[in-house]
């Protein structure tokens, strides 16, 4: 018998940790191949994480609701035989003791030293703290061994006295320095001192926003936000508090896509076993319009723009639940009409049954949103960072429009719609928010009518 060690898989490049939300074995049952065990979250998607061999769960090492890190060893499934993938805890010992004998003993006295030191220091709790602190915040606290004290004290030049990156490593350069400040816990009367002894004129203070408590009546029901709810508004207010959001609006005349689609429908469907929508077209459309202005396929890292090569479609989906998630469509600019209409169904079908991959809701450099499939005429969308653009698709309406033909004016029925496009302006100014918006209307309203699918 062996034993093999299942470990929280990589979920991409940005997806340092996962919670863990459901067993779906216990220990004793019988696992296959491939079965899922558990089901895990992040703040891009949730999935199963499967087995990779056959056997009998043997262990747990964590529990529903606990953090694990990308590597860490989930589950324990006893196995028959040997096999390459089984990763024989023996050898590994084995290893370490002749690894370990090789060292001179003034330094494995050393190691140890330092081994009790971090043990004897516990790493900090951040969750009884009503400050907010990124991801990115709290990990260099724990490597550098920053106390919650220490944490607490640090000015934070982030919007709302958030703590930053630079203002952490500052704070880690004056401590090697030596010129660390004493982090008392309770808050010094010295400060309030040194304002009243300064010579400054009378003004008045300003006036600390306190925290709003909504009254709880006879009847009203309290509806806790759920995890992706919590992440969703984190995300939001972080894209408001980081781009400088400006808005474009075009009417666009699609009655020649309507007019084309209506008559391929029913032989794409029979002949592809896809429905033929409109997410697809108005995909095509952003993918070309990508390639004509590449300089909205870009992100911002501090003070360089970052150029993506790939034009990977980011598509918000709505869940049954009320909550949004955004599968990508890689590539998109290589796929003809029938892929991208076999990937939009696709991804909006295991989208909705909670089947994504965490691999199909990373890499997007560019998103669009469909709120007229809720009946609205346009909207002011929030860039899904770290893109710099996001486009929202109306609602398609039939409306009476002046036609110019070589015989004249005249009044018709046509079907419109608006594209509002939401750019962030500190890299993307108003000329190319506006020409990328127009390029998508273009190709839409020189839609062929006899083209061929």
């Amino acid at each position: 018998m062996s034993k093999f060690e299942l470990k929280l898989p990589q979920m991409g490049e940005s997806v340092a940790e996962a919670t863990l939300t459901n067993w779906l074995k216990e220990v004793g049952d019988t696992i296959e191949m491939d079965e899922a065990i558990f089901e895990i979250a992040t703040d891009k998607v949730d999935s199963e994480v499967p087995s990779e061999v056959d056997g009998v769960l043997l262990e747990k090492r964590f529990d529903v609701d606990d953090v694990i890190k990308v590597g860490e060893v989930v589950a324990v499934i006893q196995i028959e035989g040997e096999a390459d993938q089984v990763a024989d805890d023996t050898s590994d010992d084995e290893m370490v003791v002749e690894e370990t004998a090789e060292v001179p003993a003034r330094e494995l006295e050393a190691q140890m030293a330092g081994v009790k030191e971090s043990v004897s220091s516990p790493a900090p709790d951040f969750s009884n703290s009503e400050r907010f602190y990124s991801p990115l915040v709290k990990n260099i606290a724990k490597e550098e061994n920053i106390s919650m004290d220490e944490l607490e004290a640090i000015a934070g030049t982030g919007k709302e006295g958030r703590v930053t990156k630079n203002d952490i490593m500052a704070y880690l350069e004056n401590r090697s320095n030596g010129r660390q400040q004493q982090v008392e816990s309770k808050p010094q009367p010295e400060t309030k001192t040194e304002k009243v002894a300064a010579p400054e004129p009378p003004k008045q203070a300003p006036v600390k926003p306190q925290e709003s408590k909504v009254q709880v009546g006879a009847g009203d029901e309290v509806i806790p936000l759920t995890r992706m709810g919590k992440l969703i508004a984190h995300h939001m207010m972080e894209s408001i508090s980081t781009s400088a959001h400006v808005q474009s609006f075009v009417e666009v005349d699609v009655t020649n896509v309507v007019n084309w689609r209506n008559k391929v429908k029913n032989v794409f469907q029979e002949r592809e076993g896809e429905k033929l929508t409109f997410t697809p077209i108005f995909m095509e459309a952003v993918a070309m319009a990508l390639k004509k202005y590449p300089m909205m396929n870009i992100s911002l890292d501090g003070d360089k723009v970052i150029k993506k090569k790939n034009i990977n479609l980011g598509m918000a989906a709505a869940l049954p639940d009320g909550n949004l998630i955004v599968p990508v469509i890689k590539n998109a600019d290589q796929l003809n009409l029938v892929g991208m209409a076999k990937t939009v169904n696709d991804l909006a079908s295991r989208a909705r049954n909670n089947q994504l991959k965490p691999d199909e809701v990373k890499d997007g450099t560019y998103t669009v949103t469909n709120v007229g499939s809720f009946g609205s005429v346009f909207g002011t969308p929030i860039i899904n960072q770290p893109q710099v653009g996001i486009l929202a698709l109306g609602a398609i309406r039939k409306m009476p429009s002046v036609i110019e033909t070589d015989q004249g004016e005249y009044i018709g029925i046509r079907s419109k719609m608006y594209l509002s496009h939401s750019y962030d302006h500190r890299v993307v100014n108003g000329a190319l928010g506006g020409m990328f918006v127009k390029a998508v209307a273009d190709y839409l309203e020189a839609w062929d009518i006899n083209r061929e699918i």
